[in-house]
């Protein structure tokens, strides 16, 4: 899939959890529409390569090392961003955390770990990104999952904490829209190349082929298909989306998502 055709010159893009996988994917894809790009992740080592990686597009990008559960930290990149670079035009949060397991067997702080990152670090990211939002114009998009509407066995966690992200998705979208901040979440399906894909899906692995046959498409999606999904989103062209909840699945959602977390947790309990 190639990348569609977007115009982000002189638009300030921040990405959180935008050096790896999907988010870095979908910095990528703003950086070649000419976007000024800011990234942030937990690990500096990540976060130089992915800077490396968009100022190889051509992009003025700058990245920075923080945690999305340590509000202090997150002020401090927000008005650094700010100071830099101007107001903040598209904002994509896309920080998470996941692992299989039982509900009956999670510790109570392995589920927090998970509601923290998911849903309380996108709670951090809006919140103190808000000063710094271009108002009207701003276009925020959290990236969401199928667990958030699809009961998933192993995947309490990530249910519970995705659930969320979609409702806040929806209220900050009530709420800052009379400002003409618009609100939104991309729901990604199996996404290849990325390392939840990998661990799953090797390389020759059967995993990989029941994975595609649970996509009516079938096929995986790509990292280009999130890219041109936010950008169309955050674009003029999609103006009067707000609190929108919008699958980039190829309509797994549909009945395949399901079915794959029954393989998975069988997948997972055969393994013990």
């Amino acid at each position: 899939m190639s990348q569609c055709q977007f115009d982000y010159r002189n638009r300030v893009v921040f990405v959180a959890g935008g050096t790896s996988g999907i988010n870095l994917g979908i910095a990528t894809g703003f950086a070649k529409a000419g976007a000024t790009l800011a990234v942030m992740s937990r690990s500096q080592q990540k976060v130089d390569t992915a800077v490396d990686v968009l100022k190889g597009q051509g992009s003025h990008a700058i990245g920075f090392a923080a945690d999305v559960r340590d509000v202090d930290s997150l002020k401090e990149v927000f008005e650094q961003v700010f100071q830099e670079l101007g107001p903040i035009d598209v904002l994509v949060s896309g920080a998470a955390g996941n692992f299989p397991a039982a509900a009956n067997e999670m510790s109570a702080n392995a589920f927090k770990v998970v509601i923290d990152i998911d849903l309380l670090g996108t709670f951090n990211v809006l919140r103190y990104s808000y000063k710094y939002l271009r108002k009207p114009g701003a276009s925020i998009i959290n990236i969401s999952a199928p667990q958030a509407f699809v009961p998933m066995e192993m995947q309490s966690h990530v249910c519970a904490a995705k659930a969320g992200v979609d409702m806040i998705t929806r209220t900050t979208a009530m709420e800052w829209g009379p400002e003409g901040i618009r609100v939104n979440s991309l729901v990604p399906g199996p996404i290849e190349g990325t390392e939840g894909m990998k661990r799953l899906t090797p390389p020759g692995s059967t995993g990989r082929q029941i994975v595609i046959n649970s996509v009516p498409m079938k096929r995986q999606g790509t990292v280009e298909d999130m890219a041109n999904a936010a950008m169309f989103v955050a674009s003029d062209a999609a103006s009067y989306i707000n609190g929108a909840v919008i699958p980039v699945d190829g309509g797994w959602g549909l009945g395949g998502a399901g079915q794959l977390g029954q393989g998975l947790a069988d997948m997972v309990k055969s393994e013990k």
